[in-house]
């Protein structure tokens, strides 16, 4: 199996889609190395940074997902690191 390191961004909008997100954080918890919170209340969103190390599939799986929830925007970078488990 290959791994990759990637930081996800996500911009929630709506805070009523905090609840979903924790639960998928949450499922995917044994890929994530750390996360990062800042709320920008001026703008009224909250920003967050998801580093994970896991398979190409899993990290576009979750970014995917996160994406999907109502008023939740995420982007993924990946790093050109990959490594053979």
């Amino acid at each position: 199996m290959e791994t990759r390191v990637a930081v996800i961004g996500i911009i929630v909008e709506n805070p009523d889609a905090v609840e979903a997100l924790n639960g998928l954080l949450h499922d995917y918890s044994a890929y994530i190395i750390g996360r990062m919170g800042l709320p920008y209340r001026k703008k009224n969103i909250n920003v967050i940074s998801v580093v994970v190390d896991a398979p190409q599939d899993v990290i576009s799986a979750l970014s995917g997902k996160i994406g999907n929830l109502q008023g939740v925007s995420a982007k993924a970078a990946y790093s050109n690191v990959i490594t053979h488990a």
